[in-house]
């Protein structure tokens, strides 16, 4: 019954605040992936010169999906290294679980209360932090929707293009196998990145006639729902060529379970986010590789974004972020916590 009151509460809070960005909102529907007012992260120094020097006792609250999972933890070591460099104040908070959205929500509107200089929100879902938002707005506060839900009527998205998260993997089965079956573990129902990679995958890999997708199930970002729903997807499919699984955590459940089935090195799995056990799994010859989205760098662009917007800078809707398809034959490449390292690498290719 309460979990009844909590949904329902939930819904009409969106409900009323939808209706209101609907109205009041100047602006598209968000599609982060295609949005033509867009930016690379690496020409926002060329275009938009230094970052303002940001005025002194700003505070920048991080609004995070969870902090159980690596990559949003060390999305926020992005924000406060970045913040460090010039002595900006930053807090940084997620709900209980992941899909604690009211939690999430009152997280931010406390931030919003409390008189915090900018928001970057990492929505649990594509409406949850909207009635967030519209407040936001009307107290002139920048919020900026970091990766990987999208808020659709948000000013400002960063983060990078979901659907190539799916593309990369299915052309990696394309490029390096003779066909054969696949399946999708998903992510949570009704999340933009995972309709988005999801879609990526699926869409590319069905113009190859070699290949059969199978199955596409979701697993809620959970890696226990993802061993099982791989277990099932085998039995039913024992010659299954591989897996494409919407996050790492997912995907290294995945591989648990092609490995009791025993067919570790016969079944291919790929996860997306590049966390540190992804990178691990690869170098022990078990996940076959991961589509990195290095969230320390965008940690730190989504705050750069942030200064340069409080500083008055007209920047675009949309500042996409990095991304490479990691395996074996690369991972010694990318396989770095320093970001100054990083930034040269990917800046070279």
């Amino acid at each position: 019954m309460k979990s009844f009151f909590k949904k329902t509460a939930l819904v009409a809070a969106l409900g009323a605040t939808l209706s209101f960005s609907a109205m009041a909102a100047d602006l598209q529907p968000l599609n982060s992936d295609t949005e033509p007012d867009r930016i690379a992260w690496s020409e926002l120094q060329t275009k938009f010169g230094d970052v303002p020097t940001p005025k002194e006792g700003l505070r920048i609250g991080g609004v995070s999906k969870t902090l159980t999972n690596e990559y949003w933890r060390t999305l926020g070591e992005g924000y406060k290294q970045y913040a460090d460099k010039y002595g900006v104040f930053v807090s940084y908070l997620a709900a209980a679980n992941e899909d604690d959205q009211l939690g999430q929500l009152s997280i931010a509107e406390t931030m919003l209360t409390e008189g915090y200089d900018a928001i970057l929100a990492s929505p649990q879902s594509d409406a949850n932090l909207q009635a967030a938002f519209d407040t936001a707005k009307s107290k002139g506060t920048p919020f900026i929707n970091v990766n990987d839900a999208v808020m659709p009527l948000t000013e400002y998205y960063v983060g990078c293009v979901q659907r190539d998260n799916g593309v990369r993997v299915a052309k990696w089965f394309m490029e390096n196998t003779q066909g054969g079956k696949v399946a999708v573990i998903e992510g949570q129902p009704g999340v933009y990145a995972v309709k988005q990679r999801t879609e990526g995958f699926t869409q590319t890999i069905s113009q190859d006639d070699r290949f059969e997708v199978v199955a596409s199930v979701p697993a809620n970002w959970s890696r226990e729902q993802a061993y099982n729903a791989a277990t099932n997807i085998l039995q039913l499919t024992p010659d299954l060529l591989g897996f494409y699984v919407n996050n790492d955590g997912m995907a290294l459940g995945v591989v648990e379970a092609v490995k009791a089935a025993g067919l570790l090195g016969k079944c291919w799995v790929f996860g997306t986010d590049g966390i540190s056990d992804a990178y691990k799994s690869i170098l022990a010859g078990e996940l076959t590789g991961t589509v990195d989205s290095f969230p320390l760098l965008t940690g730190e662009v989504a705050m750069e974004v942030a200064l340069r917007i409080v500083g008055g800078q007209d920047i675009p809707r949309v500042v996409a972020t990095p991304q490479a398809l990691i395996t074996k034959d690369n991972v010694a490449k990318y396989q770095t916590t320093d970001s100054a390292k990083l930034r040269e690498t990917l800046l070279a290719e």
